[in-house]
């Protein structure tokens, strides 16, 4: 039994992150299944009425759009950078760079509620888009309903990488790589939702 606690010692950390990894991928998993009626709304939609969303589709303002598109992926690649850092013992600039991806994820905020914004003055907003045809109003419940669950993930992950930037600011860091990896897993995953939407809302009515 006691030359078995060498080997128990060196799977039990080993064990553990392997469950927490496949904990996050089940939790995305069940994520994903979440945003799977809305996805289903947007191809009936597209089905029923491929004119009326088109058109609907070339009201969204693609300039933002693609902006807000550059900045998730450049704080996928500085969340990235940061587990990695962190994986070679560089905590000072693992947190600097989920300093960095928050800021990052806060900018992408600010851009669409200005773009909400315009949106609400151009009277493009579900309950008043009288501008807009029956598909038109379904091509915008289902934008709004998308970007706004999106915008949602997306201030949770926010907080936890702000969250885990002040931990590890400490002398003493209270997470480890493994826990930074399963953040990452989280905003690449949000960032991969907006990959998606990206083009499904705003390039439809623009493809020619």
């Amino acid at each position: 039994m006691s030359a078995a606690r060498p080997l128990d010692t060196l799977a039990a950390p080993e064990q553990r992150a392997q469950a927490g990894t496949l904990g996050m991928w089940v939790f995305l998993a069940t994520e994903l299944m979440f945003f799977g009626p809305l996805f289903f709304g947007y191809w009936y939609g597209r089905l029923q009425f491929p004119d009326a969303f088109a058109a609907a589709s070339r009201e969204t303002d693609v300039v933002l759009g693609a902006a807000n598109t550059a900045l998730l992926l450049t704080s996928s690649a500085l969340m990235a950078a940061a587990v990695e850092a962190a994986q070679l013992g560089a905590r000072r600039i693992a947190v600097r760079l989920l300093g960095a991806t928050a800021a990052l994820g806060v900018v992408f905020l600010v851009v669409k509620g200005v773009e909400y914004h315009h949106e609400w003055q151009a009277g493009l907003f579900p309950g008043d888009a009288s501008v807009l045809v029956t598909g038109g109003r379904l091509f915008f419940l289902l934008y709004f309903a998308m970007t706004g669950v999106h915008a949602l993930h997306l201030v949770i992950g926010i907080t936890v990488v702000a969250a885990f930037a002040v931990a590890g600011a400490g002398a003493k860091p209270r997470w480890g790589p493994g826990q930074l990896g399963l953040v990452g897993l989280y905003w690449h995953f949000v960032d991969a939702l907006w990959i998606f939407l990206f083009p499904l809302l705003y390039l439809l009515g623009r493809s020619g």
